[in-house]
């Protein structure tokens, strides 16, 4: 025997003129909202921006040149 509730329906169009087109849209949007699943992995921060990995700068002759030099 099966449940009453398992043989209805999940969708039901009650627009008479809808489009297999308008159907498969409204399908897309509840599955996509539906989804769940995972949330997005973050991305790993750059180094680029690590205060750590630079030398601090000074100001005077040749400060360019060694703003530019690995330590």
């Amino acid at each position: 025997m099966t449940d009453k509730a398992e043989q209805q329906p999940l969708l039901k169009v009650i627009d008479q003129n809808a489009t297999p087109e308008d159907v498969a849209a409204i399908v897309a949007v509840l599955a996509a909202i539906g989804s769940g699943g995972e949330p997005p992995k973050k991305k790993p921060r750059s180094l680029w921006a690590a205060p750590q990995l630079r030398t601090p700068l000074h100001p005077g002759p040749g400060a360019w040149r060694a703003s530019g030099l690995p330590r």
